[in-house]
């Protein structure tokens, strides 16, 4: 009995361990992807509106944001 109970506290910590490492692991990479998603917003909105005003039709004149 006293050795399953050893056991039973090893396997517990190993599993806590592992978790915790897992996790960890996934919280170091959210800078990264919040950084990607900025860019990609940024990109998005300045494909939406050019920002050279050249690029905005002579015809139709400049749109409203």
């Amino acid at each position: 009995m006293d050795g399953t109970a050893i056991i039973v506290i090893l396997a517990i910590a190993g599993v806590a361990s592992v978790l915790l490492f897992a996790l960890k692991g996934l919280l170091d990479q959210v800078p990264d992807v919040l950084n990607s998603a900025t860019r990609a917003r940024e990109a998005w909105d300045s494909f939406r509106r050019p920002s050279d005003p050249t690029l905005v039709d002579k015809d139709q004149g400049p749109t409203a944001a």
